[in-house]
């Protein structure tokens, strides 16, 4: 007599991946003070500096004032979530989160894609409540396409900031870290021209720091490079090439940093 032993099937790489992230952006969401920082905060800056503002309807490039204001708010939340959700990637690792994972057939690699997607997912999260409040209060382009422009831009220059939170996890290994980098990246925010328009030395600083790249470049569609300045004088504009270098040098020092702080933690 023989008997069959039947077996579950087992689940797709895919399939956990996609679980685990569909997961893990449920669990993020729901956590008050992340969504609070990544997504309230920002909003409520942009009524409060883009909408309430009486001039909010002047004309600026493409768009108009509170157009401007819209994407600040809207970068920012993004580099927010993705330094955010990297920096916490890292602790949960060195913690043994992802060993207790790997028992439900979730490999190192699938770990750290999952958290790729919910760093993305999350970050598209600010960027397109902030571009619908902006569309019900009167921010507005010239053209449609340059809604969908300048988001996409924005989230993609939202990237370059996981390693930046990542590089704070690796180097310091505390939870207190990831929260200090947050931190840190409110004052590199108003170094990228976020909260206010800089103007003189702090303006010519701002050019180096790592947000302004991005702020830049998410603005283009809307100025194609022109700089608002509260200085009266001649008006000045950041070239294509130079926004493309501050973002990818930054990217190349986040990325060492991180290699370098990986190393180290190995070598201990």
């Amino acid at each position: 007599m023989t008997t069959a032993v039947s077996a579950r099937p087992r689940k797709s790489a895919l399939r956990i991946v996609t679980g685990f992230a569909a997961w893990e952006f449920l669990r993020n969401v729901r956590m008050v003070e992340s969504t609070f920082f990544i997504i309230v905060l920002p909003t409520v800056l942009y009524l409060m500096f883009g909408t309430l503002a009486s001039f909010g309807d002047g004309p600026v490039g493409y768009g108009n004032v509170s157009t401007y204001n819209m994407t600040a708010m809207a970068v920012y939340g993004a580099t927010m979530a993705t330094s955010v959700i990297a920096g916490s990637a890292a602790l949960e690792r060195q913690q043994g989160w992802g060993r207790q994972l790997g028992l439900t057939g979730l490999t190192g690699a699938g770990y750290m894609t999952g958290k790729v997607f919910v760093a993305i997912g999350i970050a598209a999260l600010p960027i397109a409540v902030i571009f619908a409040v902006g569309a019900l209060t009167g921010a507005t382009f010239t053209d449609p396409w340059r809604w969908l422009a300048s988001g996409g831009i924005a989230l993609l220059g939202a990237v370059p900031f996981a390693l930046y939170g990542l590089a704070a996890a690796l180097l310091f290994r505390s939870e207190a870290a990831v929260s200090a980098a947050s931190g840190i990246l409110v004052v590199l925010a108003f170094f990228g021209n976020l909260f206010m328009p800089l103007s003189g030395t702090m303006l010519d600083i701002a050019r180096f720091t790592p947000i302004y790249g991005v702020a830049g470049l998410t603005r283009w569609p809307q100025l194609e490079g022109m700089v608002i300045s509260m200085e009266s004088g001649a008006p000045q504009s950041d070239p294509l090439w130079m926004l493309l270098a501050n973002v990818g040098a930054w990217t190349l020092i986040f990325a060492a940093i991180c290699l370098l702080a990986s190393r180290r933690s190995t070598r201990r």
